[in-house]
């Protein structure tokens, strides 16, 4: 009975691990020139965009980045987060804040 406990648990770790790594991996990247790339990625989970561990969006959600810049940008990047957080507060003030 421990042995399957064990072999469960091993076996959601690694699923849930490999989630991960296919959630960061951009949905296109095409090399643009000297160390520039054209990526596109699913945008960060805006409940997580606060936290320790950012999480992407699933591809089916349709949000998607279109980054141009450097290839080595993930989703889950610092510039990544800051851009996002930025949007975030820019469309929060464009819907509810009064322009008069």
């Amino acid at each position: 009975m421990k042995r399957i406990g064990v072999t469960a648990s091993v076996v959601f770790l690694i699923g849930a691990l490999s989630g991960s790594a296919f959630a960061v991996d951009p949905l296109l990247k095409e090399e643009a020139g000297e160390g520039y790339c054209h990526m596109k990625f699913p945008a960060v989970r805006q409940r997580t965009l606060s936290s320790d561990n950012p999480q992407a969006k699933r591809d089916s959600t349709g949000d998607v980045i279109d980054f141009y810049g450097a290839c080595a940008e993930t989703p889950t990047s610092d510039d990544q987060i800051i851009q996002q957080k930025h949007d975030e507060q820019f469309m929060f003030g464009r819907n509810y804040e009064d322009g008069d």
